[in-house]
């Protein structure tokens, strides 16, 4: 499983790219994103056909579910400098926009501020 960028199949290197935050800059390691996304998947998914996918959009980490053969969108996530310290956006579907300040959602116990806990937290929220 690779990153991609929205709307582009090629892989974006995420390898010390930077990103501009709120006047400082981070760099984020794309090997190790793909890392937790892939043990997660090892981990917990149940079938082959059901895992997490992961892409970048400029500081967003959005964490997508290929359910059967269909991606479906879960969460979006925003680099705050720090592996373990990500904001957390869920998104829902009746606006079709991620958000930010909704915490009544099966899951949200999960949401603690890293990659592994947004991927629990999307397991429960949107049920395979």
């Amino acid at each position: 499983m690779s990153l991609h960028s929205e709307g582009n199949e090629q892989p974006v290197p995420l390898l010390r790219r930077r990103y501009e935050i709120k006047g400082y800059s981070i760099r984020t390691s794309k090997k190790t994103v793909e890392e937790i996304v892939e043990r997660f998947n090892r981990q917990k998914s149940r079938r082959k056909d059901c895992y997490y996918v992961a892409r970048v959009k400029g500081e967003y980490l959005y964490l997508d579910r290929c359910d059967y053969g269909n991606v479906g969108r879960i969460c979006r996530l925003t680099h705050t400098g720090k592996m373990d310290e990500w904001k957390f956006a869920i998104f829902k579907y009746s606006t079709e926009t991620y958000d930010p300040h909704e915490w009544m959602f099966p899951g949200s116990e999960h949401v603690d501020g890293t990659i592994e806990g947004a991927m629990k937290a999307g397991l429960e929220a949107y049920p395979v």
